[in-house]
């Protein structure tokens, strides 16, 4: 299962989730028939801990650079599928971290009937409680931007205790009762459903919290963790790069403009490539910069979409907004899901940690 990529137009993988993502941008819903390709795949369960029957990679760089690949390869065929699938990728971390062995066991028993996760942090105010009294735990709250609400089997959620650092806990995310996704009106990602997930009442006991309190929030691991959608996202740039050079005829071909073009297009492609690969590495150590790093990562990510996309539109021109062109389907995707809170903020927080720092490695400068 390890190896270099099967190139783009050869990717069986790919071109299923590409022709299945079509009807459900058309009719949006969860992506089941998506999420069944990655399961015939094997990779729902490939990254899982070693303890609940997951690949025993050599070290966490093996790991990582095979999630790399991973990641990439699902946001190539279908970006709202690659945001289900990070989620699913990032929960099987945590448990990795922090589960214990009952847990792990509940774990390898549920990824036998295929189940997906997701990690669920976000929130409106006043967030989600954990709530404790003669009648039991329970959670009091809601869950916002909840991607495949209603559709996965479960998400890691974090939940904030009367007293002391948020925590984590396990959840069932399938409820249609508690799912609303009527707000959910977007141009782009739509199969990500990312609705509304309301926890109000819902049982908690021991099993259910995975780790101690203020573990979701360790660093590097918290910010590091970034590289994962990144890697999803450069996936769907490389997928519009591809495109873009499909749809270029003989003519635009022979254009040195066009070439010119096209070159800045393959030049910021790769540049998100190096970056995000390298925060993957940096990330499997832990380095002492890998979340300085993830952060940097985002901005280059986020400027290499929105030069390929610009690129894209000006080479194709009119055919790349008509309704069932993959391009304008990518472009829609991609123009949504690089859109991250603060971009401007988190790149000043790289640039501090890099200024103020004395964490450059083995090179002075790098």
């Amino acid at each position: 299962m390890t190896g270099p990529l099967v190139p783009l137009h050869d990717d069986p993988l790919v071109a299923d989730l590409a022709r299945l993502g079509t009807g459900y941008d058309d009719v949006p819903a969860y992506p089941a028939d998506s999420i069944a390709v990655l399961a015939r795949a094997g990779l729902l369960r490939r990254f899982a801990p070693v303890a609940a029957a997951g690949e025993a990679f050599a070290d966490a760089d093996a790991r990582h650079r095979a999630m790399f690949d991973a990641l990439r390869r699902v946001g190539r065929g279908d970006l709202s599928v690659g945001r289900l699938f990070e989620g699913h990728v990032n929960a099987l971390a945590l448990f990795d971290w922090y589960a214990t062995p009952d847990q792990n066991a509940w774990l390898a028993d549920a990824l036998d009937r295929d189940a997906v996760f997701g990690v669920w942090a976000t929130e409106p105010a006043p967030g989600v409680a954990l709530v404790e009294d003669a009648a039991g735990r329970r959670l009091h709250g809601a869950k916002s931007f909840a991607s495949g609400a209603g559709g996965i089997a479960y998400a890691v959620i974090t939940v904030r205790p009367a007293t002391g650092d948020r925590r984590l806990a396990i959840v069932a995310a399938d409820d249609a009762t508690r799912t609303d996704a009527s707000g959910w009106r977007v141009r782009g990602m739509r199969a990500s459903m990312s609705g509304l997930y309301d926890l109000t009442g819902y049982p908690i006991d021991d099993r259910a919290l995975l780790g101690a309190p203020g573990d979701y929030d360790r660093e590097p691991r918290f910010t590091s963790g970034a590289w994962r959608f990144t890697a999803v996202q450069l996936g769907g740039i490389e997928a519009l790069l591809a495109e873009t050079r499909a749809m270029l005829s003989d003519k635009a071909r022979s254009d040195p403009l066009t070439r010119a073009a096209f070159g800045h297009a393959i030049v910021a492609t790769r540049t998100g490539w190096l970056w995000v690969r390298e925060a993957a590495i940096r990330a499997a150590r832990e380095d002492c910069d890998a979340a300085s790093f993830a952060r940097m990562t985002r901005g280059v990510v986020e400027r290499a979409g929105l030069d390929a996309m610009e690129y894209a539109t000006r080479l194709i021109g009119t055919r790349s907004a008509f309704a069932g062109q993959r391009v304008d389907k990518i472009i829609r995707d991609l123009s949504l899901y690089l859109r991250q809170a603060g971009p401007d903020q988190v790149r000043d927080a790289a640039v501090r940690d890099w200024i103020d720092r004395d964490c450059w490695g083995d090179d002075p400068l790098w």
